[in-house]
């Protein structure tokens, strides 16, 4: 009788690290997402260290650094100045004109039309863009304010555009974009769109000054104490954990009208119901109570 054949098994795959251009060990990444997590809410889990890596090259470049650990020293003892670019450089700012337009027309038809109907001069309405990014969702909202209440100069109509990034808050308040950028924007608002050098648009300056371009950050204090008829919160809660994400939502409840609107992103959703809050659309919740 022949004997049996061993079988070995084969030996694991080792996948190697990716060359890199700075030394970046498993603590340095621990390390910095705890720090984005406790300073900023941002939840980065494990698969996202190679986003980590790429984003803050650029500050390890910029500040002649070969390893991570250096970075974290300097973060360390550079907190006031250098946090604020760490966040900035993390932070997700992907957005356009008119994204998601159904919001845009739900926030017409339910929140612009009955301020109108309801006020044939002055009347108060307040807008907030929450993550505001480089400011096309606030300037999108400034253009369906403009072009649909008359008189608008004279009536008390606000925008409050906040985001952590300072860098995008100067960009957005300059109220200059790309011609691809405004492709998105219908014909009945385009009148506030002209030309501008280096084959920019510029929105026109009585839309812009609706606009008031501010930092938050979301984990911290507010100073703003509403109500607001509207809040948009879209596509920001995503990199927040579930706790942080319910306590958002309980924020943004508060500074609401009883019967406002709070519109979020559209891979997002309210986790269960919520006590004050109404699902009344497509990633859309009013306040009830």
């Amino acid at each position: 009788m022949p004997a049996a054949r061993q079988v070995v098994a084969p030996a694991p795959l080792s996948i190697p690290e990716p060359q890199r251009e700075f030394e970046f060990s498993d603590a340095d990444f621990r390390a910095l997402a705890k720090i984005a997590y406790e300073h900023a809410g941002i939840t980065l889990p494990e698969a996202k260290k190679n986003l980590v890596y790429g984003r803050l090259s650029r500050r390890l470049r910029t500040l002649g650094m070969s390893a991570f650990e250096q970075y974290r020293r300097h973060l360390a003892e550079n907190a006031d100045r250098e946090l604020e670019l760490f966040i900035n450089a993390l932070s997700t700012n992907h957005t356009k004109f008119f994204r998601e337009q159904h919001h845009f027309e739900h926030f017409t038809s339910h929140v612009v039309t009955p301020f109108v109907a309801a006020h044939q001069t002055g009347g108060r309405l307040r807008v907030w863009s929450a993550g505001c990014s480089t400011g096309e969702e606030p300037h999108t909202i400034a253009l369906i304010l403009n072009a649909e209440i008359k008189n608008i100069a004279g009536r008390d109509v606000r925008i409050l555009a906040t985001d952590i990034d300072t860098d995008v808050l100067r960009r957005g308040s300059l109220g200059i974009f790309s011609t691809e950028s405004v492709e998105a924007v219908p014909a009945k608002y385009r009148s506030a769109l002209s030309r501008a050098e280096d084959d920019k648009v510029a929105i026109a300056r009585n839309v812009c000054s609706l606009i008031t371009f501010g930092r938050l950050n979301l984990m911290d204090d507010w100073p703003m104490r509403g109500p607001f008829d509207a809040i948009f919160c879209r596509n920001v809660m995503i990199y927040f954990d579930q706790p942080t994400k319910i306590s958002l939502v309980d924020r943004f409840t508060d500074l609401l009208r009883i019967g406002g609107w709070l519109y979020i992103g559209h891979s997002e959703s309210l986790i269960g119901s919520h006590p004050r809050l109404k699902l009344s659309g497509r990633t859309i919740y009013r306040r009830t109570a």
